[in-house]
């Protein structure tokens, strides 16, 4: 209550009192929260109010991002005011509807083409040395959320020696293959829950994590998304559009269409393991509903590239082996 009584004063320097009222915007996985702030009077009829604690978030990534977001032509909130070292800024409005509440059969194609245009605009902007390197410390970081947070902790399952080995066999090629993709600007999170039905559209949010990675990171997040599944198919189709438009435009993609996709999936994989972790953690130790749910998903993407590629199939033999499984004749290539 006392951040929120602080919230509005600060907000009183800009807007007199009884001018604006807040409601709550929207709660992430972080520390951080976003209330609207709805205006009796001005040129807009709300803004937006981030209130990121100073001891637990930094609110400079987020400005230093939506700064090369804007550079790059992409619709993020504009930074109306800050105050660093309080935790609290002041946004322009993107709306209330996200992607991921606005998909359906009828609109998907429309509303992936403007993301899928929306990336490759971010990815052409890329410079090195403007975001942190997605490097080997932070994918492997990453990658150890899963033993750690969804096999140890969720499932109470501790590895012994040998399923430790087949564990990081797998770790160690999925890196591999991460490391060796050309790199980009990543959002690491440009999926549909942080995208906005917008003009321009998409408005991108929760940017402030992002890194300079692997080029098939972001295309990963949109379309093997975490709140929402498509057929094989349609997946399939949507990151053929993404990589002819990306080839097109200059982008240091594969320029074969097979040894990208695998590229994709192994990056993919790297990113469910990675958030079936997370996902545990955030109940666990942060006590936030309504993520555990959403953790089939994942290992339902796991499987199914563990199943196409037979160097990862240590993986899916240890998931088999914890969930109860009769091994199955797999396809492998």
């Amino acid at each position: 209550m006392q951040r929120l009584a602080e919230l509005e004063t600060w907000l009183a320097t800009r807007y007199p009192a009884g001018t604006f009222r807040l409601t709550r915007a929207s709660e992430d996985a972080s520390f951080r929260r976003y209330f609207r702030v709805h205006l009796a009077d001005g040129p807009v009829p709300s803004v937006i109010a981030m209130d990121a604690p100073p001891e637990r978030e930094d609110c400079r990534p987020f400005v230093h991002v939506a700064r090369l977001l804007a550079a790059a032509g992409l619709n993020a909130p504009r930074i109306l005011a800050e105050d660093l070292a309080r935790g609290y800024l002041l946004l322009t409005d993107l709306g209330t509807t996200t992607y991921l509440a606005a998909l359906d059969e009828s609109n998907a194609d429309r509303l992936f083409g403007d993301a899928i245009d929306a990336l490759v605009k971010w990815q052409l902007a890329s410079r090195p040395g403007e975001l942190p390197p997605y490097d080997e410390a932070l994918l492997r970081r990453e990658l150890e959320l899963f033993p750690e947070w969804y096999l140890a902790r969720h499932l109470g399952v501790t590895l012994d020696p040998g399923a430790r080995e087949a564990l990081e066999s797998v770790f160690a090629l999925v890196l591999a293959s991460n490391l060796a993709q050309p790199r980009v600007y990543v959002h690491r999170d440009f999926m549909p829950r942080n995208l906005m039905v917008s003009d321009p559209n998409p408005g991108i949010l929760d940017f402030q994590d992002a890194v300079f990675g692997p080029v098939t990171y972001d295309v990963a997040s949109l379309f093997r998304d975490a709140f929402v599944s498509w057929p094989e198919a349609r997946v399939l189709d949507w990151t053929v559009r993404y990589w002819e438009k990306a080839k097109r435009a200059g982008l240091p993609v594969d320029p074969d269409f097979g040894a990208f996709y695998r590229d994709l999936e192994w990056m993919g994989l790297q990113r469910h393991l990675k958030v079936a972790g997370i996902f545990a953690r955030l109940w666990y130790r942060d006590a936030k509903r309504g993520y555990l749910e959403d953790t089939p998903r994942f290992m339902g993407y796991i499987r199914a590239v563990c199943e196409r590629y037979g160097a990862l199939a240590p993986l899916l033999r240890l998931l088999d082996a914890i969930e109860g499984r009769t091994p199955q004749v797999r396809y492998t290539f």
